[in-house]
Formats: structure tokens, sequence, C-alpha cells
């Protein structure tokens, strides 16, 4: 049972509250979490009997210090055979508080590095007035994580993408990119050298901030894109949140949707044969049936 014994937890999650309500949450992310991780296939059997080593990426939001936090109960508890190493890409944003991350991880006692890259200037400089940093500031940082990555000899980047971001991007790709896609639990990147983990991928972003503010972990908000105002992304956000005020429950429902498709009754011949379809057991010499008109 969790914290069955007081001194049997992880620092992360010293002064965690002990009420009914909180203890569920902290279950159901723990158990989503731990599906999605066994569901996708996310932890590497090595021949060698050697652990794997994941560079968990921690913004300083929510949902990365609920990520973290629910990685090392799993680990803690056994369930997950791997290394970790929190990693904070400081992107040179001004204002941002530089030492509150490294502190924070200090005093849990988490193997991390703290990477300093100023592409803030970058997107400044090359982004048009008006338009929106997510794409370009996005690239920039995943090209550092992945180098990164490479210099600790992890084999997976680990990223805080929970439910609600990846039904947003399906939708954001319906209505604005034409194709029916999301961000995937798990993928290998491009070079074909690191795998691109989301166990979050189950859990819900109000559980996310539910548990992160319960844990009075300090979030530090991202006032670069969550700044601008008429994102794509937050349109969508607005569209769901009324379905979901509507009909409660909307947002699960279309999630199992995406773990439910039917390449067969889509229009992508690319993923279905439907040229190869042919009816069976037909016999040419038998009479057809007559079909009644249509009133």
């Amino acid at each position: 049972m969790l914290d069955q014994d007081l001194d049997d937890i992880h620092p992360l999650f010293q002064g965690a509250p002990q009420t009914t309500e909180f203890k569920k949450l902290r279950k159901r992310i723990v158990r989503y979490t731990r599906e999605a991780v066994e569901q996708y296939g996310m932890v590497e059997r090595r021949e060698d009997g050697s652990l794997p080593k994941w560079l968990v990426c921690l913004s300083g939001g929510k949902d990365s210090y609920t990520l973290l936090a629910v990685l090392y109960e799993l680990k803690w508890r056994g369930l997950l055979p791997v290394d970790l190493l929190a990693c904070n890409l400081d992107q040179g944003q001004p204002g941002f508080p530089a030492t509150v991350l490294p502190e924070f991880l200090e005093k849990m006692q988490v193997p991390h590095r703290i990477e300093y890259q100023d592409t803030y200037s970058i997107v400044m400089d090359k982004v048009p007035q008006g338009h929106t940093y997510c794409a370009l500031c996005s690239r920039l940082r995943r090209g550092n994580l992945y180098r990164i990555a490479r210099e600790e000899g992890c084999s997976a980047v680990v990223l805080g993408h929970h439910r609600d971001d990846i039904l947003e991007t399906f939708f954001m790709n319906l209505f604005h990119g034409g194709r029916l896609a999301t961000m995937p639990p798990k993928l290998v990147n491009e070079e074909g050298d690191l795998f691109v983990f989301r166990p979050l991928a189950h859990v819900a972003e109000a559980d996310c901030e539910k548990f992160a503010r319960a844990m009075n972990y300090p979030i530090i908000p991202c006032d670069l894109c969550g700044s601008q105002d008429g994102l794509q992304r937050q349109q969508v956000k607005q569209i769901l949140d009324t379905w979901e005020s509507n009909s409660p429950g909307r947002r699960q429902v279309m999630f199992r949707a995406l773990m439910n498709a039917r390449p067969s009754h889509l229009l992508d011949p690319k993923l279905f044969d439907f040229t190869g379809l042919a009816l069976k057991n037909i016999d040419n010499s038998t009479e057809t049936e007559e079909i009644p008109e249509l009133r």
C-alpha cells in the first residue's frame, strides 16, 4: 500500500497529503502510467542485464513534475527497472528562475543535469511578429535534448505529455493539418538512435494539476508560448472543454477512440487495401436477387 511505512518513501513524496482523495488520485496516476509503460513496451529488455537509462525532461510545469514523481514511484516500488536522469533545458528566457529546479532536484536527491542553451534569442529573432513561437521553440528544445541524451548514454527521452495533450494534438491535425495523427506514446527519432516516451499518455491533465498542486512542487510557468493569445491549441482546448462540460466523460471516450482505430472504416488506401477487396462465394450463374425499388 502507498505510504504504508512513512519512512519507506522517496523524498519526492515526503509531505504528501494523507487524505483519501489524494491517495486515490496518486494511485490512479501510478496505475495509468504503469499501464502505458507496459502496454507500449517502453522498458527495454537487454541481453546483458544492464538497465536502460531514461532522460526525464523537466520543464518545471505541473506535467513534468508529475511525470518525475510517478516514475520514481514506480522505480521505488520495483516496477520500473530503469535508471532515471532528470534534465532541465534552460533556454535563456528572461526572468526564468534558474535556481528553482537545481535546488529542488538536489533537495529531492534526484540525479540531474541542467543545460543552458539560449534558444530564446533564436526564436525571437527568427519568428515574425505576431506568429506563434511553439514550433521553432519545440524543434530547438528537442534537438538539444537528443544531444544531451546521447552524451549521457540514455536510450530514451521521456516527455510529460498527458492524455489531453494527445487529444488536442489529434484535433489540431484534424482541423488544421488535414490528417488523422497525434503524439504517440512511443516512437523512434528520425536518426533511429533514441526512443521518445510519453508515460503519462493515459493520465488526465486535471489529475496532473491536482497532484502537483497538492505536493506543492515549485511550478514555473512558461511565459514564452503561454503568453500568446489565439493559439490553435488554446482554441482546441476551449472546444474540448465545452464538449466536456456539456457531456462529462467525453474526453475519455474520444481518447479511447484513438486506441480503437479501424483502417477499413476510414478512407486511406495506404492503410487498407480497398482495391484488393473481393466478394466471396460468388456464383455468377445464380440469378441475382431483385432489389426493391427505393421509394
